[in-house]
């Protein structure tokens, strides 16, 4: 499948995907036409057609705004695959997700994936219900660092990284809420960075 494109449809992938990363969802057939002058709904759709044929966008006919990126369209190397929910409390993760979030090359390493907070255990570090922690796979970490850290029974957390003797003490930044005691816990990541959905 050839994904060759010409000037104005490299123009129109561009404005979709730039407002599809900006506000989570894609343009209207009429905001396409305002934004490039073209008159015709007709004209729009040819355009939208041709990046559907390459594989770069697909469209469902019953929504207005149904206009999605491909998978294909994603894979600039500025893509961190989403590997599910982490709670404030415990979950499990889910590596076998497809679901992509571009944050661009901010955070970008190949090393890195993208974990969405559940919960309210991290809200003195202003990391709240529904944010994203950009999380850098690895094993070790020095104490007092935000990991994801994964118990003995296989649930992972969120917290700050203490080792005290013989357990570990994973630290939640919330006054209201006690620290968990572990025994045996393993870091998945270390916590890198950080978006926030709310205000």
């Amino acid at each position: 499948m050839s994904t060759q494109l010409t000037d104005r449809q490299q123009k129109v992938y561009d404005m979709i995907r730039s407002l599809i990363v900006k506000r989570g969802y894609g343009p209207t057939v009429r905001e396409i036409g305002e934004y490039f002058g073209i008159k015709s709904p007709n004209g729009v759709m040819c355009h939208l057609r041709a990046l559907e044929r390459k594989g770069l966008i697909t469209r469902s006919p019953n929504k207005s705004r149904a206009i999605e990126l491909t998978h294909a369209a994603d894979r600039n190397g500025h893509a961190l695959p989403m590997a599910g929910m982490v709670s404030a409390g415990p979950t499990t993760l889910a590596f076998e997700q497809n679901d992509r979030v571009d944050f661009s090359e901010m955070f970008f390493k190949d090393d890195r994936f993208i974990l969405r907070v559940s919960g309210d255990s991290m809200i003195d570090a202003h990391i709240t219900d529904g944010d994203y922690v950009v999380i850098q796979k690895q094993e070790n970490a020095e104490s007092g660092q935000m990991v994801v850290a994964q118990t003995g029974d296989g649930e992972a957390t969120l917290k700050f990284w203490y080792p005290e003797g013989n357990r570990i003490r994973l630290q939640p930044a919330n006054a209201s809420m006690d620290p968990i005691y572990v025994k045996d816990a393993k870091v998945i990541g270390v916590a890198v960075g950080v978006v926030r959905t709310g205000v």
